[in-house]
């Protein structure tokens, strides 16, 4: 038996969990670590917890009832430790830390942000924007058989989109952040260029959901935005 670690919270925090259970079949019974001026939202756990459905949504309920009264540090799914006092020992080791992230997230709020856009637009672009591009493409479509050809522009397509979706992405970035707290980078994956994650307080959501969206009807129907929150801030832990 271990023991699973759902977040972190002042003690003063009104840690209002009735109602609601932790991960494991059958769903375990949520209890409170506290060491001087931080709480933990525990419960027990098998050692082989596998992040099923069920249990991702266990936990991120109770990390969205704690957000909905106060600041909260969300742990990332699937952390345990040994028993109770080995959680009272981590919140006495690292009690400073804890409680400066805790003001730092005060009255926050994680928004993240995916940005892809049409690729055929992108080449169109690329090839009527890039001489050395066009003049390729044309050399190919004239019958030059040259076999260099194909690769030559391939690569050179390549490195234009790559430079423009660096740009595109530095651009989004760049609107918003005047309304963040702070923001957190990842790998963009499948056809995304831009993958971020923002820190966006009580005072400034508005204004930022509205940058937001004010971007997306400037750049038009050929970027596809998703924004995903408000979110406990994983990101910012």
């Amino acid at each position: 038996m271990a023991v699973y670690v759902y977040s972190i919270t002042a003690a003063g925090h009104p840690q209002h969990l009735d109602g609601l259970t932790g991960v494991g079949d059958p769903p375990a019974q949520l209890r409170i670590v506290r060491a001087g001026p931080l709480s933990a939202i525990v419960s027990d756990t098998s050692e082989d917890l596998r992040p099923k459905r069920r249990d991702l949504l266990a936990h991120q309920t109770v990390q969205e009832r704690l957000m909905a009264d106060g600041t909260v540090l969300p742990l990332r799914f699937g952390l345990t430790a040994g028993d109770d006092d080995a959680v009272r020992e981590v919140l006495e080791q690292h009690c400073d830390e804890y409680t400066q992230r805790l003001a730092a997230l005060d009255d926050c709020a994680e928004y993240h942000l995916k940005v892809s856009i049409d690729e055929d637009v992108l080449l169109r672009q690329v090839l009527a924007e890039s001489g050395d591009a066009r003049r390729l493409n044309d050399d190919i479509k004239a019958g030059n058989s040259n076999p260099d050809l194909p690769l030559a522009l391939g690569e050179l397509v390549v490195k234009e989109v790559q430079a423009r979706h660096q740009a595109m992405g530095a651009g989004i970035t760049e609107s918003l952040r005047p309304h963040v707290r702070e923001e957190r980078m990842s790998e963009p994956t499948g056809g995304d260029f831009l993958n971020i994650s923002f820190l966006v307080d009580g005072e400034n959501r508005e204004r930022f959901l509205s940058a937001e969206k004010d971007l997306t009807d400037e750049l038009g129907e050929v970027f596809n935005f998703r924004l995903y929150g408000p979110l406990p801030a994983y990101s910012f832990v």
